[in-house]
């Protein structure tokens, strides 16, 4: 399991500092694969779960290349009061959830 906090972190400025580096390596044909090597942390896998806190039902310009194929939960607790609780009740809200990775669910509907 990798838990990861971002402090002082936009992902506009990852994705431009991203391209900058790719342009600066005169790569000719772009990917994702170059994309995603070019990240501030490519060792970083993409999340599957990311909880939001605070009752705010955004992404805050938070990982905006990784979060793709991520399930998000939103929770009214604060940060600081966020507890053992709140972590039981996302994680049972996401084990609940069909992913499905961009793609339609089994009985081929959306």
């Amino acid at each position: 399991m990798t838990f990861t906090i971002a402090f002082n972190y936009g992902g506009r400025a990852e994705l431009v500092d991203a391209v900058q580096r790719i342009l600066d390596g005169g790569v000719k044909r772009v990917t994702e694969r170059t994309i995603a090597r070019h990240l501030y942390d490519p060792e970083m896998p993409d999340p599957d779960l990311v909880i939001r806190t605070s009752g705010e039902y955004r992404i805050s310009n938070f990982l905006l290349w990784e979060l793709a194929y991520s399930e998000l939960v939103f929770s009214d607790a604060l940060w600081p009061d966020f507890g053992r609780e709140n972590l039981y009740e996302a994680i049972k809200e996401y084990q609940d959830r069909d992913r499905r990775f961009g793609g339609v669910g089994s009985t081929g509907e959306m």
